[in-house]
C-alpha cells in the first residue's frame, strides 16, 4: 500500500481511533487489498484458489445434498405408490370376508384406500420363448384404477380386459425383455399348481397382455404383473380368499396412531406392518450415506478456509509497513484487525454466494446435464437398473442450503481470525527498522 495507502488514507488514518468499527476507510483499505497488483500476484492467486474451493464446495454440497434428497423423495413416492402404507394380514383364520374388512378399514378416518390382494411368484415367458421371474399381484379392477401410479402410467394398450377379467398388466421392462406388447400372449408358469398322487405338477396358463405399464422405477417395471383379483385367486389355489390387505393412508408419518384403530375395526387378531418396519435397512442406508457424504464434502469447504489463512498471513507479511504507517498515523490495532478481517471474509461471502448460485443452477438442470455427459462420453452415467429410477432427481431444501451457507461462512470468519489478529499485534518499531 506504502504511499497510496498513506496518501488517499491519511486523514482517515489519523481519526482511525475516533472511527466507527467497518468505516468507509477500513473498507477502502480492505478492498485495495483485495485487488491484485503485479508484485502480489502469487498472493492474489492464493485468494482466487481460495475463492475457487470454497465456490466448488458450497456448490457441490448443495448439489450432492439435493440429489440425495431427491432420491429419497423419489422412491418413497415410487415404493409407496404401489406398496401400501399398512400391510394387514391374518392370524388366526384367512381372509375370507376381505371384501367387508376393507369396507370396514376404508371408514378409518386416516386411511384413504384399502386393497385385497393376492401375491405369488412366477415364471413369465413371451412368444420368443425367453422367460424371466415376475411377481404377480391379484387386485380388483376397481382398486387398481384408484392406483393412479399405475393406471395412470399406462403406456400401451388399456384396462379394458383387465376390468373384463380376461387380461393382465405388465411392466414395460419385461415387456421390452420378453418381446411382448398388448395384444400379445404371455405364459405364466408357477410352482403353486394341481396336487396330484405323483406330487404338485407346475400351473400353466397363458393370459393375454391388456396393457403395459411403466411407474418409472425399474425395480417394479421389470417384475410385477396385474391380475384380476378372482383370476389370480384361482391361479395361487386361494380361492375365495386374500393374503393381505395393503392400506394407503392421508399422512404416511402417523402409522402408529392408525394401528389401534385398525386393529379395532378389524375385530379380529390381525398382524400389521407398515412401510417404514418393510423399508428400514433401506432408507437407514441411505441417510448414512448422505450423512457421510456431507462430511467428506465439508472438507472441500475447509481446505479453501485454510488456504484463506495462508493467503491473508501472506498477505500480513508483505504489507507489514503498511500497517506500521497506519498505526503511527492513529489507526488502533481494532481497526487493522477489522481491515485484514473484511479482507478474508470477502473472499470467504463471494465464494459462498458464487456457490449457492452455481449448485442452484446445477440442480434445475440436473437432467439436461447427465444426458449432456451421457451424450459426451458416450456412456450411460445414470443407468436405470442400478438406481431404479429413470432419471437423475434433485430436490432442494431451504434448510439444508442455508446450514451449507451458514457453515461455510462460519469456516470463512474463523478462518480470518488468526491473520487479522496477528496483523493487529504487529509492531510498528520492528516494522519500520529496516525500511
Amino acid at each position: 500500500m506504502g504511499a497510496e495507502g498513506s496518501g488517499n488514507g491519511e486523514g482517515a488514518a489519523v481519526s482511525g481511533r475516533g472511527s466507527r468499527p467497518f468505516s468507509a476507510f477500513e473498507r477502502m483499505v480492505a478492498w485495495r487489498y483485495l485487488r491484485a497488483r503485479r508484485k502480489e500476484a502469487f498472493i492474489s492467486v492464493i485468494a482466487g484458489f481460495s475463492f475457487v474451493g470454497i465456490m466448488l464446495g458450497v456448490g457441490t454440497l448443495i448439489i450432492v445434498m439435493a440429489v440425495m434428497n431427491g432420491f429419497r423423495t423419489e422412491l418413497i413416492s415410487r415404493i409407496l405408490g404401489i406398496n401400501g402404507h399398512m400391510i394387514v394380514q391374518p392370524i388366526d383364520q384367512p381372509f375370507t370376508d376381505y371384501a367387508d374388512l376393507a369396507q370396514k378399514f376404508s371408514a378409518v378416518p386416516g386411511v384413504t384406500m384399502a386393497l385385497p390382494l393376492v401375491e405369488g411368484q412366477t415364471l413369465a415367458s413371451g412368444k420368443m420363448g425367453a422367460g424371466t421371474g415376475a411377481l404377480v399381484r391379484g387386485i380388483r379392477a376397481e382398486d387398481l384404477i384408484k392406483l393412479k401410479t399405475v393406471s395412470g402410467n399406462i403406456r400401451a394398450g388399456d384396462m379394458v380386459g383387465f376390468t373384463a377379467g380376461q387380461g393382465i398388466l405388465v411392466g414395460s421392462r419385461m415387456a421390452a425383455e420378453l418381446g411382448v406388447t398388448a395384444g400379445d400372449m404371455m405364459t405364466l408358469v408357477s410352482p403353486e399348481g394341481d396336487v396330484t398322487p405323483l406330487g404338485v405338477n407346475p400351473r400353466v396358463k397363458s393370459y393375454a397382455i391388456s396393457g403395459v405399464f411403466e411407474i418409472g422405477m425399474s425395480e417394479y417395471d421389470s417384475t410385477i404383473i396385474y391380475m384380476p383379483l378372482e383370476e389370480s385367486q384361482l391361479y395361487f389355489n386361494a380361492d375365495g380368499l386374500v393374503q393381505s390387505i395393503e392400506l394407503f393412508v392421508s399422512n404416511p408419518d402417523a402409522v402408529d396412531e392408525l394401528r389401534p384403530k385398525i386393529e379395532e375395526a378389524a375385530g379380529r387378531q390381525i398382524f400389521i406392518t407398515d412401510w417404514r418396519q418393510r423399508n428400514q435397512t433401506f432408507f437407514s442406508a441411505l441417510q448414512v450415506e448422505r450423512n457421510v457424504m456431507f462430511m467428506i464434502l465439508t472438507l472441500i469447504v475447509l481446505v479453501a478456509a485454510l488456504n484463506i489463512i495462508s493467503g491473508l498471513i501472506m498477505l500480513v507479511k508483505d504489507k507489514s509497513s503498511d500497517i506500521a504507517i497506519l498505526r503511527t498515523m492513529g489507526a488502533p490495532s481494532g481497526s487493522v484487525m477489522r481491515i485484514f478481517f473484511m479482507t478474508g471474509a470477502a473472499i470467504g461471502i463471494t465464494g459462498t454466494l458464487a456457490g449457492v448460485v452455481l449448485g442452484v443452477v446445477v440442480c434445475l438442470n440436473i437432467e439436461s446435464i447427465r444426458q449432456f455427459f451421457s451424450w459426451i462420453s458416450g456412456t450411460v452415467l445414470f443407468d436405470p437398473e442400478l438406481y431404479f429410477l429413470s432419471q437423475l432427481p434433485a430436490d432442494m431444501n431451504v434448510g439444508e442450503t442455508v446450514s451449507v451457507v451458514i457453515m461455510a461462512l462460519t469456516l470463512s470468519f474463523l478462518a480470518t481470525i488468526f491473520p487479522a489478529w496477528r496483523a493487529s499485534r504487529l509492531d510498528p518499531v520492528q516494522a519500520l527498522r529496516y525500511e
